[in-house]
This record gives structure tokens, sequence and C-alpha cells, in this order.
């Protein structure tokens, strides 16, 4: 692979269990994107790394967000409907990755525009698995939004951006 071919790609994982986040960096590490790793382990964390609020006034925009729901201190589902309500935020997709298989949290989740519902599997192989195939489908198959004006400004409209690349051009 060229390294014009390799992606940087900067992923948020929002997961209290360190052995699970640990084991997602370890796969996605080396394969075929380079991707800065960030790691919340609650809720709360994962809503203050978004808003660069304190110790992470300096963190960027991740381009996914891999989520679990049962965390400590704010709840996923909270975190989920928190990022899709606000408009700077609302453009990253979000990869549910959690235990649960109950229908109820399925549905919220979709209902507050997940991009996709996960159960972790319990067994290691089936685990990494599935963590390759997010890695393969998020990074090789789908075109992610854009980082810069379009999403820090929703309201930017065509004539906006026309004049910006005219702009450029020059």
């Amino acid at each position: 692979m060229k390294s014009s071919d390799l992606k940087l790609i900067d992923i948020l994982v929002v997961e209290d269990n360190s052995g699970d986040a640990r084991l997602i960096r370890e796969v996605m590490n080396g394969h075929k994107i380079f991707s800065s790793f960030y790691l919340a382990k609650d809720g709360v964390e994962a809503l203050d790394f978004l808003r660069h609020k304190g110790r992470f006034r300096n963190s960027p925009k991740p381009d996914l967000i891999i989520l679990d729901l049962n965390l400590p201190r704010k709840d996923g589902r909270e975190v989920l409907a928190e990022i899709k309500a606000d408009e700077k935020l609302k453009h990253i997709p979000i990869v549910i990755m959690t235990i649960s298989q109950a229908e109820e949290d399925i549905l919220r989740s979709y209902n507050l525009h997940a991009n996709c519902f996960i159960t972790k599997p319990i067994d290691l192989n089936q685990f990494i698995k599935v963590v390759k195939s997010i890695e393969d489908f998020w990074f090789t198959i789908v075109k992610l939004p854009p980082k810069g004006d379009l999403c820090e400004n929703p309201q930017i409209t065509s004539t906006d951006l026309a004049g910006k690349i005219q702009h450029n051009e020059k």
C-alpha cells in the first residue's frame, strides 16, 4: 500500500471496560489506516472530549465514535441523544457496541440516530472479527463526512462554498 493510500482517522471509543477498549485499539492499530485512538471511560468524559472542555480542550473532532451503552456517570443512551441533538456533532457516525441484546436498546438507539448497533461477542475471535468488520466498513467502504467548515458550520450554503473554492483557486 502506498503512503498516499493511507488515511488518518480519529476514533473515539467510549468504553468503561479497559479490556474491550484495549482489544479494539490493538485490532485497529496498524491495519488499513493510520488511526489516532482516543478513549473516554464514561459518558461525561466523552461529551467533554467532543465539546473540548477541561483537559480535552485540544481534542480533535473524531471521524467515528464507538459507543458502549452501559457507562458510569452518564449512560451511553444519554450521550447518543446529546451528540445527535448537537448541530456541531450530529454528523459524526456512531457505532453502538454493547453487550445488550434488548430490543428496547436497539430501537431506542436507532430512534436516536445511531448509525449501527452491534452486540459485543463474548468469544475473543468473534470480537476481533467484529472490530475488523467495523474498520473495513467505516474506513474503506464508507465515505465519512469531511472535517472543517461544512461540519463546523452546517448553515454554510452552496454559494458560500463556491466562493471559498474560487478564493482558494486564486
